[in-house]
């Protein structure tokens, strides 16, 4: 006999949400959806497949064994907080919002209290793009009983190993913060070179770096930043000034500068305790420099 599928919950259906729908409705899933503010769409998708569209989350959600949170990240611990108000002990609730790590790690302790398992997921690319098929990050209890739901309905989930809650949204930040950073930084690599007629000759001046393991790469970056950022920052102030002869003014370059100074500024007055340090003793140098870390107050959130 066929173990009946899990009843999934969608809350909000906005991109991310109809994405998802569709697919699991398709996979024999059996699904109640909610938006407070339907969309045509949404409104489109619910009558197609002879849906009931609740407004809110409520004593409807008792049956479901899966909720979906879809809403935006400025919803997302209020969204939580009226779901668990209504759904049944061992339920499960991924919350694919792009709410902060420590939001999400207080969803979570919310969901624990009311044995609830609590699934932190992040979206790991453009859903317009890969739509059902875009890649997920997930974090959090029942992370695994997650991965084969989507899965069965053609989704791709990868789970961090011993991950908890505010992991995989916070690695996802992350990642931004190097891919985006590298973007502004080639922007002006590639528009100078381009400027100069010796983009082509660039690329080969960066093969070394290119047979070099990313991992690797970054790892000495941060090592020999705190020995050498001194005469680093002095480096990148010629740069910036080749820039601007060139006519070109560099956005990324001054904020570069700043951190070496920093760095140096610090060194002088914290000496490295060793001239080779390793990366584990390089970050841990870095974060005692750190001034006192506050805590933002989280923000109040819109009713769904």
């Amino acid at each position: 006999m066929n173990t009946p599928k899990p009843r999934i919950a969608i809350i909000g259906l906005g991109e991310v949400g109809r994405c998802y729908a569709q697919p699991l409705l398709e996979a024999g899933f059996e699904l109640m959806l909610c938006e407070s503010r339907p969309s045509p769409a949404a409104t489109e998708l619910a009558t197609r497949w002879n849906l009931h569209l609740h407004d809110k989350p409520g004593a409807w959600l008792a049956s479901a064994n899966w909720i979906l949170s879809c809403v935006t990240g400025a919803q997302a611990l209020q969204v939580v907080e009226q779901v668990l108000a209504s759904v049944q002990t061992g339920s499960g609730l991924a919350d694919l919002t792009t709410a902060s790590p420590e939001v999400k790690r207080q969803a979570a302790l919310l969901a624990k209290a009311r044995s609830v398992r609590y699934v932190d997921t992040a979206i790991m690319g453009a859903i317009s793009l890969n739509w059902v098929r875009t890649p997920l990050l997930a974090a959090g209890e029942g992370a695994d009983e997650f991965k084969r739901c989507m899965e069965q309905a053609g989704g791709r989930v990868k789970l961090i190993e011993g991950g908890s809650a505010g992991d995989a949204i916070s690695l996802k930040i992350l990642r931004s913060v190097f891919t985006k950073g590298m973007e502004a930084l080639c922007v002006e690599l590639l528009v100078s070179a381009e400027k100069q007629g010796v983009r082509e000759k660039l690329y080969d001046q960066l093969g070394d770096i290119d047979q070099t393991p990313l991992r690797d790469f970054i790892d000495m970056l941060v090592r020999t930043h705190v020995v050498h950022a001194g005469r680093r920052a002095h480096e990148v102030h010629d740069a910036n000034r080749e820039l601007a002869q060139q006519g070109i003014t560099s956005l990324v370059l001054p904020g570069v500068e700043q951190r070496f100074r920093d760095t140096a500024s610090k060194l002088q007055a914290h000496p490295m305790d060793t001239a080779d340090p390793d990366v584990g003793q390089a970050l841990q140098w870095l974060l005692d420099r750190q001034p006192a870390s506050t805590k933002d107050p989280l923000h109040s959130s819109t009713t769904l």
